[in-house]
């Protein structure tokens, strides 16, 4: 089969981790030679196939995990292996998560093949708290990695940072959201902490002091309001950047773009269909096919995906129904109206799951 030429975003997992973080419940592994060595042979087998069946060219790259920065210098030909198979655009935006304890030639390497955009998992600003996410690196090492960033030539970095997190007030989410502030990232990805199954904080979620629902909503309008502030425009639930700094690939999932997922646990929508690799490094290793997760891309999904972003949708795609619900929610300062865009406010972005579904219940 041979696809559109539209610009694609192109997504490859690195499913190795040093040790795994507490909450974490993305796919990964402890990281073996052997299995490493087997796992990027695959990767670029994977990148062969697809890239002689997909003729759009890749105007976004995205390195996620797992940690991605265990590739160290492996990225440089794997990043060739996907420019051979692929037509990578010259202005492509090329992402790689990092963790703050990478060191200075994995940075070295990734700007050496191309990548423009890092995104560095900080999550809080705080020794103790760092520890107590299971996170291995420190305060010291996110600013020593942030400036080695810079001095490699980076000038577009993303900070994650968790909201929630237990015993957390809002004098500590002030600590965190100041020292990602100090290193003037051009994003931060923001996200309230959420426990989930199969990871060490479940197995031991009722010794957590896990805060309340409204609290956890006040740190989210608090960091919202304080980001918005100084500039950073809150483009997506989680996202905030500097002008002209918004993820280009990230939005491909917001906008129902298409997009190639290549590893265990990633997913793909192309030409209509939606597809993934199950969660099994083995079975991708032995070249096993995606499975597929039927059709995508309709209006109603459509519409839904784009009210998580500030562009919002059309009211005039609402049912007589809707239009009434998305007043109701108005009236309640979760849905901004203006001329004939609805988007959510920051206290709507919260409820969005239920708002959404409540506006588009007809349709789904």
């Amino acid at each position: 089969m041979k696809f559109l030429p539209d610009g694609i975003g192109l997504y490859i997992h690195i499913p190795f981790c040093r040790h795994k973080c507490l909450y974490c419940d993305f796919y990964s592994a402890i990281i073996s030679e052997k299995v490493y060595k087997d796992y990027i042979a695959a990767l670029l087998r994977a990148v062969k196939f697809w890239g002689g069946r997909i003729d759009s060219p890749v105007d976004t790259v995205y390195f996620g995990g797992g940690t991605p920065s265990v590739l160290g210098e492996d990225i440089v030909p794997l990043m060739r292996g996907i420019r051979s198979k692929f037509n990578v655009l010259p202005d492509a935006e090329i992402t790689a998560e990092c963790n703050p304890d990478s060191d200075r030639s994995f940075l070295r390497a990734a700007k050496k093949c191309g990548v423009n955009r890092l995104s560095i998992g900080v999550q809080a600003g705080n020794d103790g708290r760092l520890k107590a996410l299971g996170r291995a690196h420190t305060v010291s090492d996110v600013r020593k990695t942030v400036s080695a960033a810079r001095q490699a030539g980076f000038n577009n970095i993303s900070c994650d940072i968790m909201i929630a997190l237990p015993d957390s007030t809002l004098k500590t989410l002030k600590e965190d959201i100041g020292f990602v502030c100090s290193l003037d990232p051009e994003h931060i990805s923001a996200y309230i902490l959420k426990i989930e199954q199969n990871t060490a904080f479940y197995a031991r979620h009722s010794s957590l002091n896990l805060l309340d629902e409204d609290s956890a909503a006040d740190q989210y309008l608090f960091l919202s309001s304080f980001l918005e502030n100084l500039g950073y425009e809150h483009y997506e639930i989680s996202s905030f950047a500097k002008e002209g700094k918004k993820s280009r690939h990230n939005l491909k999932y917001w906008q129902c773009r298409e997009y190639l997922g290549l590893g265990p646990s990633a997913h793909s929508f192309l030409r209509g269909e939606r597809f993934f690799y199950p969660r099994d490094l083995k079975a991708f290793i032995v070249g096993n096919s995606p499975v597929a997760d039927g059709v995508g891309g309709g209006k109603t999904e459509r519409l839904m995906l784009a009210l998580r972003t500030n562009g919002g949708v059309p009211v005039s795609c609402f049912s007589p129904a809707a239009k009434s619900k998305a007043e109701e929610f108005k009236k309640a300062g979760l849905l901004r109206i203006t001329g004939d865009r609805a988007v959510l406010t920051d206290k709507g972005m919260l409820l969005s799951n239920s708002i959404i579904t409540e506006l588009f219940y007809e349709d789904l």
